[in-house]
Order: structure tokens, then sequence, then C-alpha cells
């Protein structure tokens, strides 16, 4: 079991602590660089299949809402029983996943393997679990900065999976692409031994004693959490709208099909840089500022993008500016919540908010999925993504991010 950080070396880095960073940003590389290759399976799978792109990217929208609506659930079992065991069971039915997926000749079958059993996994190989483990293990005052390094070195995956399962597909089909990946996935599983251990093992004093109702309670009477909550769901909105739907976008112009997953890998290259950017100033500087400024900036990159001629020298700009912004709100919005309330809830009140922005998820790619066979355009979508952008910046603004305390126990009756 992991030590409580001393009190007289609050800020010194063990070597334990950067096992677990490394150990975290590896399960993060494999199972969120899959998830963001699911936008190049799109188009080969709805070929098969003969049907429309919607089929599918219903697939990727129940997966996205079940994952989110499962994230809360599993974070709290994580917080209750242990990180480790939950890593390892959600990896192995994950892979799972991927091996039905390969082997679907129904429809139904693309909504339960993609869509259910991969979501519900979901939750205990990302966001909410997994930066739960870091924050439980590096000293306070950087906590971000480590949020920011295991967020930039996870979202590798799509810098190194992207590429990897478009090459597959293109070499030996989307079927054997899929079984591939199941085999890496399950590469997660050994690692998760390393990632055990309970948040409330490092918690202190009062937060030790306070219930998971009690918190909860404190969460939605606090209004701050209730604006990141509502913020985190455009994030949700803009990213997975471009990861599913950016490949099937770029084939609409006639981009060059190796543009697709080059596009993706690119964001993810940016992105590795600005995640650990903002991850560094989140510990210096107001993280609900930087929050707004991310979101503002999408909708500014988002709006230069529609305005200019779609090319392949436009589409590498926009990945390299978006992918700036990528996931640069993650480390900042959970060590935000870890600042209000404390680490012994991490997981369940980061998968409260991660639930909305799988709510975003949801709509970004269905709403994409259903304007483009209807359309045959993703123009309505990416206005919407920028109007988003600024109701999100907005809404950060308020937040005070003062620390909050538990309740004071109620005083024992006079005899």
């Amino acid at each position: 079991m992991p030590e409580a950080v001393n009190e007289a070396d609050k800020d010194k880095v063990t070597s334990r602590a950067i096992l677990i960073v490394f150990c975290c940003s590896m399960v993060l590389l494999f199972s969120m660089g899959m998830r963001q290759s699911f936008g190049l399976f799109q188009s080969p799978i709805s070929q098969a299949f003969g049907v429309g792109i919607s089929a599918f990217s219903f697939s990727l929208a129940l997966q996205n809402l079940i994952w989110g609506i499962t994230q809360p659930f599993v974070g709290a079992i994580a917080d209750k029983f242990g990180s480790g065991r939950v890593i390892a069971i959600a990896a192995f039915f994950q892979a799972l996943g991927l091996f039905w997926l390969a082997n679907a000749d129904q429809i139904w079958e693309l909504h339960a393997s993609a869509g259910i059993l991969i979501g519900i996994t979901g939750s205990g190989t990302t966001w909410a679990v997994l930066l739960s483990v870091i924050a439980r293990n590096v000293p306070e005052s950087k906590r971000t900065l480590f949020f920011g390094i295991g967020g930039s070195v996870g979202t590798g995956g799509q810098i190194l999976l992207a590429p990897l399962n478009q090459f597959n597909i293109s070499q030996f089909g989307w079927v054997n692409a899929l079984l591939i990946l199941g085999v890496l996935i399950s590469l997660i599983v050994p690692l998760a031994y390393v990632l055990r251990g309970k948040t409330e093992d490092h918690s202190a004093g009062r937060q030790q004693a306070e219930t998971l109702l009690q918190i909860l309670n404190r969460a939605r009477q606090h209004s701050g959490y209730l604006y990141l909550t509502a913020g985190f769901f455009v994030c949700g909105f803009h990213v997975m709208f471009v990861m599913a739907h950016l490949p099937t976008f770029l084939k609409s112009h006639d981009m060059p099909p190796w543009l697709f997953g080059t596009a993706i890998s690119l964001i993810g290259i940016t992105n590795l840089i600005g995640t650990f950017t903002f991850g560094y100033l989140g510990d210096k500087y107001s993280k609900k500022y930087l929050l707004s400024t991310l979101y503002f900036l999408r909708s500014i990159v988002i709006s230069i993008f529609l305005i200019f001629p779609v090319s392949v020298t436009s589409v590498l700009v926009f990945c390299f500016l978006i992918g700036f912004l990528w996931l640069a709100t993650v480390p900042l919005t959970n060590a935000l919540v870890g600042q209000l309330f404390g680490l012994k809830y991490l997981a369940t009140l980061a998968g409260i908010v991660f639930c909305s922005h799988q709510l975003g998820s949801f709509a970004s790619i269905l709403l994409g999925g259903y304007l483009f066979d209807s359309t045959g355009s993703y123009t309505i979508v990416w206005q919407i993504a920028v109007v988003l952008g600024i109701v999100a910046a907005l809404l950060h603004l308020p937040i005070n991010e003062k620390p909050t305390e538990p309740a004071p126990e109620p005083a024992a009756a006079a005899e």
C-alpha cells in the first residue's frame, strides 16, 4: 500500500511515485488510444455491414453515454475497494469487447460490444480512476503538474495507436486490426498490480470521517462544482465529435486517406505538449481562468477552420492548434475537484464531472452521424461547437476555487 506523503517531505517526489505515474500513463495510452481511434473504423465497419455511418455512430455514442453514466459508480467502487482490481477487471472485459466487435455479424452486436461492454469498461481504465491514483501518490503542490504529465504521456495513444490502427486497417482489414488492438489492451492487466490502493488511506482529519452521501450533498450545493460539471459537457462534445467524425469529414472533402490517421496523430502530438504545459501552469495560476481560456481558444480555432476552404494544409494547421487545447482541460478539471473537496472521494466526484463530459460526447457523436446522413454535411455541428465553447468559457469565470471543508459533526447532546 502506498505511504502517505510525510509533512516534512511534502514536496519530495519518490521513485514509487514516478513508477505509478508511468504505469498510469501506459494504461491511459492504451485505453484512450483505442477509444480515440474508433473514428478510423467507422467507414470500413459501416461499409462491411452495408449501412450508413449513423449505425456505428450510435454504437460510439452509446459507448460514451454508458461510459459516462457508469463512471461515478465505478469511481466509487475504486474509492471503496481499491483501484488495482478495478483497472485489471475493466481491461480484461475491454479486450473481450474488442474481440466480440471483430467477430460481430449483426448490428445489435456492434451496439452491445463497442457500445455497452467497451463503454462500461472505459470507466475503469481512464481519467477518473487513474488520476485519483496519481493524486494520492504525488505531492499536493505538484498534483496538477503530474496530472498533466500522466495525461500528456497517456494521450500518446493518439500518436502511436492512431497511425498503427490505420496501417493495420489498410494492410490486414478492420477485423484483424481490432484483434491486434485487443491484444494491446490486455497489457493493461499486469500494470494494474502496481496501481492498487485506496484514496481513503491518504485522506486526513475530518475527510476520513465524511461519508459518501455527505460529500455528494456538499458538492451539489457548491455552485463552482456545478459550473465545472456543465463546462466539461462542452469538452466531451468537442473532443469526441472530432475523434468520431473527423475521418469521415475528411473523406467527404476528398482528402487523401493517409491524412485520416495523420490528423488524429498530430492532435495527439500537440496535445502532449498542451496537456503538460497547462498541467504545469495549473500549479501556479488560477485553474478556472486557464480553463476559461482553453474553451474560448477552442471556439476561435474551430471558427477559423470553418472560414477557410478544407485542404491538407488547413487540416494539419487545425489539428496542430486544436491538439494543443485538446485534453489540457483534464488535469485542470480533476485537480480543481481535488482542490475543492479533497482526495477521499476524488474518483467519485471526478467521475460525476466526467459523466457530464460523456453526455456531451454522446450528443456530438449522435448528432454528427444523424446530420451527416441527413444533410451530407457537418457544418451545423461545427457551429454548435463554437457556441458551446464560448458558453463554457463564461461558465468557469464565477467558480470559487477556495477549498471547502466537511460539515462539522453535530455536538454531542448534553446529559
